[in-house]
């Protein structure tokens, strides 16, 4: 199987649904990433495992959004202050929501407009957080609670 190009994200499994973290070099996306699978070990989620770190392709299938690791730093990341790591990854998810590190449309109260991204023609949820927000709790709440529709 010929694999599309790679985009630089990170992407984590959690539960039965892929969490996309877009950002610049530096801006905490391998962080955010390790926050969540300690998070899936330590029972605050219910699973996350890593799919891939700083380089993933994603693809459009039956309607879907699908993530996988580039195949050459498959079950790698990089862990501020110790360096690449190797840990137990899933070979693909399907997105369901994309999360924008430092991002400048970053709002208290977010207009439905900024709260959705579309990827390879997929309409996604998106959370933009911008510095100095931390996105962890973020992200937790919105993997489990639902939007109000208001």
């Amino acid at each position: 199987m010929t694999l599309p190009p790679t985009i630089h994200a990170t992407a984590v499994l959690v539960g039965a649904r892929a969490v996309l973290i877009r950002g610049p070099a530096g801006s905490g996306k391998s962080s955010l990433a390790f926050a969540l699978i300690r998070a899936g070990e330590s029972g605050a989620l219910p699973f996350a495992r890593l799919i891939g770190d700083d380089r993933v392709h994603v693809e459009a299938a039956h309607g879907r959004l699908l993530v996988r690791p580039a195949p050459t730093i498959a079950g790698l990341i990089e862990i501020r202050g110790l360096g690449i790591r190797r840990l137990p990854h899933e070979p693909v998810g399907a997105v369901g929501l994309v999360v924008d590190l430092a991002a400048a449309d970053a709002e208290r109260l977010p207009a439905r407009e900024s709260a959705l991204t579309e990827i390879a023609g997929i309409a996604l949820p998106r959370l933009a957080v911008a510095p100095p927000d931390d996105p962890f709790p973020i992200i937790i709440a919105a993997l489990r609670t639902e939007d109000s529709g208001h």
